[in-house]
C-alpha cells in the first residue's frame, strides 16, 4: 500500500511518502492524500512548520508510479493525472507555512518538483537531481518546466530535461536550489524548522505571501488577500458588521 502520511508534533508537521517499494513514486492514493492533509494544515493556526519527507529508500522519490498512469488515453493522462498533481503541488508551494523539502536520497522527475514546491530543501551529500521523463516519452508535467525553471538557471534545467543529465547534491547547493548538505538532512531540517518557531508567525506568513507574489507565484490572491487584511482592521468592517446585525443602515466614519 502506498500512502502519504500526515504527523504533527507541536507545531512543525511532516508529510512523509510512504512507497518504499517503488521509490516512493507518487500513486493516484497518494495524490489523494496529499490533498486531504493540505487541508488539514491549511486550517490549522498552530502549525508554524512543515517538512516534507520520505520512508527510506534508494530514492526520495522516483516521480510518478507508471503504474499510476501508464494506461491512461491521453486526455484522461492530461486531464487528471497532470493537472492534478499540477495543483496540488501548486498548493503546496502556495501554503502559508514556509515548507521544507528533506532529500535522504535522488529525487526525479515528480519528486524534484516536489522539493521544487518546498520553500528550502535540505539534501544528503550523495543525492541526485533529474528529469528522466524524456527517457520514457514524456516531459515534466507538475511544474518542471516552469516553477523549477526560476528556481535554476535555465540552462541547468535544460541540461536536466534536454540531455537527461543528474545535478549532484554539491552543484544543487552551488546554485542556490539546496538550502544545505547534511550527512543528516532530517536533523539538519528539523533544526531549521525549530528556528521558525522562534518567529512571529504572522511575519512569516506575510513574508511568504510578498515572496511569492514578486516571483509571480501568487500575486493575484496575495492582492486580496492583503485588501482583505487591511479593510477587516477598520473602523468600516466593525460598523458594516454591526449594522448587518442589528438590520440597520450603516453610519461608515467620514460619511
Amino acid at each position: 500500500m502506498s500512502a502519504v502520511h500526515l504527523d504533527i508534533r507541536g507545531r512543525i508537521a511532516e508529510l512523509r511518502l510512504d512507497n518504499p517499494a517503488r521509490l516512493n513514486a507518487f500513486s493516484v492514493e497518494m495524490l489523494g492524500h496529499l490533498a486531504a492533509h493540505l487541508d488539514t494544515i491549511e486550517r490549522s493556526d498552530d502549525i508554524a512548520c512543515v517538512l516534507v519527507t520520505a520512508e527510506p529508500a534508494r530514492a526520495f522519490c522516483s516521480g510518478a508510479d507508471i503504474n499510476g498512469w501508464g494506461d491512461l488515453s491521453p486526455a484522461e493522462f492530461a486531464r487528471h493525472w497532470v493537472r492534478s498533481g499540477h495543483r496540488l503541488f501548486d498548493r503546496l508551494a502556495r501554503l502559508a507555512r514556509p515548507t521544507i523539502a528533506v532529500l535522504h536520497a535522488h529525487a526525479f522527475g515528480g519528486g524534484l518538483e516536489l522539493a521544487a514546491a518546498c520553500d528550502i530543501r535540505v539534501m544528503a551529500p550523495k543525492t541526485t537531481l533529474a528529469l528522466p521523463e524524456a527517457g520514457i516519452g514524456i516531459v515534466p508535467g507538475w511544474s518542471g518546466t516552469q516553477r523549477l525553471a526560476r528556481l535554476l538557471p535555465p540552462p541547468v534545467v535544460r541540461e536536466m530535461a534536454l540531455f537527461g543529465r543528474r545535478i549532484t547534491a554539491d552543484r544543487a547547493l552551488a546554485l542556490g536550489f539546496a538550502a544545505e548538505v547534511a550527512e543528516d538532512p532530517r536533523a539538519a531540517a528539523e533544526a531549521i524548522a525549530e528556528g521558525v518557531l522562534r518567529l512571529s508567525p504572522r511575519a512569516v506568513e506575510t513574508a511568504k505571501a510578498m515572496l511569492l507574489a514578486g516571483c509571480g507565484e501568487d500575486s493575484a490572491a496575495f492582492i486580496e488577500a492583503l485588501g482583505s487584511a487591511a479593510i477587516s482592521a477598520s473602523a468600516d468592517r466593525a460598523e458594516g458588521v454591526a449594522s448587518f446585525r442589528e438590520k440597520r443602515p450603516p453610519v461608515f466614519p467620514g460619511t
